[in-house]
C-alpha cells in the first residue's frame, strides 16, 4: 500500500483550531511521552485502547524503516479514525516515540503525510530530536499558510533552534495570520531585550495604523516583552547571530 506524497493540507474533522488547546486537555509537545500515554489511555474506549496498544507494540518491535513503508507509518494515518480527532496528535506522537523515529524518518513522514500528520511530527520533535537536524521541517511549516502548522512549528523545538532572524519573522507571521502568541514557546525569554524585534513590531503597527486597520492586541503584549530585564544591557540581537 502506497501513501500519496505531499498530501493536501486537509484537517481532520473536528480537530481543534488551536493546536495548543487539544480536546484531550494536553499540550503534546510539552507533555513527556509516559504522561501522554497515561493521559490518553484514560480517555480512550476499549477498542481504541486495544488499537493503540497494538500500534505501539508494532512500532516497538519494528522501529525504523522497513521497505517502502513501515507498519507504524500506516498506523499514523489511522490514528484519527481509530482514536478520534481530539486524541490523534497524542496517539501519533506515541507511535513515533515507540518507533524511535529519527530526523530522517520524521522528515519522510512529514513530507508524505497529511497536514494532521505533519502537525504531529512537529509536536514530536522535542521528544525525539536533540539537535537541529529536523529544523528544515520547522522552516517548511513556517512557509505554509496553515495556521495549525505555523503554531506547531513554534513549539519548544522551534524555540530552541530557530535563529534570531527566522524567529522574529515567525512571530510577525503569527500576527499576520492571527495565530495567538500564547502558542509561541519561550516567547518571553526570546523576546526580552530584542531591540530588532521591537523595531519590526513598531514598523508593523505603524503600517496597520496608517492603513486604518487595527493593531493586534498581541503586538502590544510582545512589544512590552522586548523591554530589557531590569539592570540588563539591551542588545539588538541577544539570541544569536542572524543569518
Amino acid at each position: 500500500m502506497n501513501r500519496p506524497h505531499a498530501s493536501p493540507a486537509t484537517p481532520e474533522a473536528d480537530t481543534p483550531a488551536n493546536p495548543a488547546a487539544h480536546g484531550d486537555g494536553t499540550t503534546p509537545a510539552l507533555t513527556p511521552p509516559a504522561a501522554l500515554h497515561r493521559h490518553l489511555t484514560d480517555r480512550l474506549d476499549g477498542a481504541a485502547r486495544a488499537w493503540l496498544d497494538q500500534a505501539l507494540d508494532e512500532a516497538t518491535a519494528h522501529p525504523g524503516a522497513h521497505g517502502p513503508i513501515s507498519v507504524w507509518e500506516l498506523r499514523l494515518a489511522e490514528a484519527g479514525r481509530r482514536c478520534g480527532p481530539a486524541h490523534a496528535d497524542a496517539a501519533r506522537i506515541l507511535i513515533l516515540h515507540a518507533a524511535h523515529a529519527d530526523a530522517e524518518a520524521l522528515t519522510r513522514v512529514y513530507f508524505q503525510g497529511t497536514a494532521d500528520e505533519r502537525r504531529a511530527v512537529l509536536h514530536a520533535l522535542p521528544h525525539l530530536v536533540a539537535g537541529a537536524d529536523a529544523l528544515p521541517l520547522v522552516e517548511d511549516a513556517l512557509r505554509t499558510n496553515d495556521t495549525r502548522l505555523v503554531a506547531a512549528a513554534l513549539g519548544p523545538y522551534g524555540a530552541r533552534h530557530l535563529d534570531a532572524h527566522a524567529w522574529r519573522h515567525a512571530v510577525l507571521k503569527c500576527l499576520f495570520t492571527s495565530v495567538a502568541l500564547d502558542q509561541v514557546a519561550d516567547l518571553a525569554r526570546r523576546a526580552r531585550g530584542d531591540g530588532e524585534l521591537a523595531r519590526m513590531l513598531g514598523d508593523y503597527a505603524e503600517e496597520r495604523t496608517a492603513a486604518g486597520r487595527p493593531v493586534p492586541a498581541d503586538l502590544h503584549r510582545v512589544l512590552a516583552l522586548t523591554e530589557p530585564a531590569p539592570g540588563a544591557h539591551g542588545t539588538d540581537d541577544p539570541h544569536g547571530k542572524e543569518s
